[in-house]
């Protein structure tokens, strides 16, 4: 007999069960895999991005799915709080860009290693290779689990960290869904979000821009009436489906959610090359330029104002030969030209599927969690952690911030009510 059970190794899990065993619990940790910390290995390109050290309010605003459920989680176990408990494990971190915290040492597994390390000091017992089944209820009260072999463990509580549906070669493949339907939870839908983006318009069938990077452009999402439902400046990069990158992963959940509210086949991106620059001003800016350097082509005179691939692609959409000679421009297509600089807009179809995505939209509802304790509201003794839930941010250290919260506090509570 347990005090507690976590299903699942992955970050949400690891930190529920030394949660649940620094509180006196006695602790099962199970995972189907045959190994533990996978996803958190591979996270961050293998350096693992432990959380993000921006303001609450900044890390909420990244988390645009149910991110505001995580303010009482927060006020209990928050961001600074994961660095000092990583420290505490003799875990150094730095920070990086936009308040990334990375591992002084670079490396993911130095992170997988502490953590492993912490449950074997707290006396937590570990199975692996061993595939739940079910969980056990009786009389409105949860009892244990059932695992796929047959065999019943019982215990006062069990906390589901069985992960969302993407990557799923680490293990998660929505194992924990079922369960939560069966404790009388609602699952909203699941779609893939922070996943590159499909398109079939005829210049990405034709390779025409594969393989060219944009750095810092700024990508928006448009509604059925041509306004932005979001923007996202980052850098991004053409594909032979469409297109991937930063800008286009946080843009993508938009795309998804566009289609699904309107019923639409396809929506409409607008990319803005030059975020830095005002219209009129480029405008102004290049009728000098054309006048100035009047005997030169046009492709040399604006050398330099944007990759060169672009600037010809974009030259030739606004039925400028690339070739003609400067003074040849009239300034109707250069206006053209200045209005595809800032807004060239195509037509997307969708994204790569789930199981490509870095991140599951959906999950087990937040309405039917305590916020404070991740509890379930409708069956006592059972908790749910990290993407198991419905909320998903960007990438950047704060889905694995929200999973490594909401595992301490789940952990820790499974614990409490268990004594």
């Amino acid at each position: 007999m347990y005090d507690v059970i976590v299903i699942g190794g992955g970050p949400s899990g690891l930190m529920a069960a030394i949660g649940a065993a620094e509180n006196k619990a006695k602790v099962l940790l199970i995972d189907k895999g045959n190994k533990l910390g996978r996803k958190l290995a591979i996270s961050g390109g293998g350096r693992c991005n432990v959380t993000n050290r921006l303001p609450i309010d900044e890390i909420i605003r990244h988390i645009p799915g149910n991110g505001r459920f995580l303010y009482g989680a927060f006020s209990v176990f928050n961001n600074e709080d994961i660095i000092s408990f990583f420290e505490n494990l003799g875990i150094e971190l730095k920070e990086e860009d936009h308040g990334r915290m990375f591992p002084v040492s670079n490396r993911a597994q130095s992170v997988v290693d502490a953590l492993l390390n912490q449950l074997e000091q707290l006396r937590v017992e570990i199975k692996v290779n061993s595939p739940v089944k079910e969980i056990l209820f009786k009389d409105h009260q949860t009892t244990g689990i059932v695992l796929e072999t047959g065999e019943k463990i019982s215990s006062k509580s069990v906390v589901v960290a069985s992960g969302g549906k993407s990557v799923p070669q680490t293990g998660s493949t929505g194992d924990g869904f079922p369960w939560a339907i069966a404790a009388g939870h609602t699952i909203s839908e699941l779609f893939p979000t922070e996943v590159p983006v499909t398109s079939s318009e005829n210049f990405i069938k034709d390779k025409t821009l594969q393989g060219l990077s944009l750095r810092d452009v700024a990508l928006s999402v448009l509604n059925p009436k041509g306004k932005p439902l979001i923007t996202h400046q980052m850098d991004m990069i053409f594909t032979h489906f469409g297109i991937s990158g930063p800008a286009v992963l946080r843009c993508s959940q938009f795309v998804v959610k566009a289609q699904k509210k309107w019923k639409l086949d396809e929506v409409t991106l607008a990319l803005d090359a030059l975020p830095e620059r005002r219209k009129e001003d480029l405008y102004n800016e290049l009728i000098k330029v054309i006048k100035d350097e009047s005997k030169k082509t046009v492709k040399n005179a604006l050398k330099g104002m944007l990759p060169e691939r672009y600037l010809l692609f974009l030259l030739e959409r606004s039925g400028i030969d690339p070739g003609a000679i400067c003074s040849s421009i009239s300034s109707e297509k250069l206006r053209t030209f200045v209005e595809m600089c800032k807004q060239f807009s195509f037509r997307v179809n969708g994204t790569l599927p789930l199981e490509k995505a870095f991140v599951t939209g959906g999950g087990v509802s937040v309405k039917e969690i305590e916020p404070k304790t991740m509890a379930s509201k409708l069956m006592p003794g059972l908790y749910f952690c990290g993407e198991v839930l419905d909320i998903y941010g960007y990438t950047g250290g704060y889905n694995i911030t929200s999973a490594l919260v909401t595992g301490r506090l789940a952990g820790t509570n499974a614990a409490l009510s268990s004594n």
